[in-house]
């Protein structure tokens, strides 16, 4: 099935926002009660498990990124990259670090750190991998495994200025407040696209967190709120 690329998803009318759901209650955005969640997960089912049908000149393939969650003292901050203007997929997007497994990684932890390493510089020394969230299909044909990790301060970033434009943080607590959560949907001749979508506002500057992105933050909201 081949699908349009969507080049401008704020511009996407804007369905719904999810006022009516509770935000994940301060407690359980601690390191320590991320710690317990992770280890043994209650009961839930992911809300969101790809983005549809994907392109039709594509083969799946794997892929991990790491959900790298800083430890400030105002609270735990996730820690997004902006991707470069010109690579081939998700070119501008805001998107976790990480990357296509390679051959040589040992299971899809390891390939979130190498890529995490890789794109932005940040020492896996400085990381502490809780656990896995359920694997999420990319419309670009992508199997990807999100590892949530909590993170040290004091690590120094180094991007790889050929895939990664920016880092930045956003408050997780922010992330995990349904209120700031839109549905938007985009409709083409052959059909219509829904996609989730967390627009962050800091320093005058709009990052439009959408797609698989905010997809799995979304899947992350179910498994805290479960």
């Amino acid at each position: 099935m081949n699908r349009p690329r969507i080049v401008n998803p704020q511009l996407a009318p804007l369905v719904a926002v999810d006022e009516g759901l509770p935000p994940v209650p301060a407690e359980r955005l601690t390191a320590q009660s991320l710690r317990e969640r992770l280890s043994a997960p209650p009961p839930w089912e992911p809300e969101f498990r790809g983005d549809g049908a994907r392109f039709a000149d594509r083969a799946p393939a794997g892929a991990a990124v790491l959900v790298p969650l800083v430890q400030r003292a105002q609270g735990l901050q996730l820690l997004l990259t902006r991707r470069t203007d010109h690579l081939r997929d998700h070119a501008g997007q805001i998107s976790f670090p990480g990357g296509r497994v390679e051959p040589e990684d040992d299971g899809p932890v390891a390939t979130a750190l190498r890529e995490t390493e890789e794109e932005i510089g940040l020492d896996r020394a400085h990381i502490e991998v809780l656990g896995q969230l359920p694997v999420y299909s990319t419309v670009t044909a992508f199997q990807v495994t999100p590892v949530v990790g909590l993170v040290q301060p004091g690590f120094e970033l180094r991007l790889d200025s050929g895939e990664v434009a920016e880092a930045f943080e956003v408050p997780l607590s922010f992330l995990m407040t349904p209120a700031h959560h839109q549905h938007r949907r985009v409709a083409f001749d052959s059909g219509e696209r829904r996609f989730v979508a967390m627009p962050w506002q800091a320093e005058g500057r709009e990052y439009f967190i959408w797609g698989a992105t905010a997809a799995m933050l979304r899947n992350l909201y179910r498994l805290l709120s479960a």
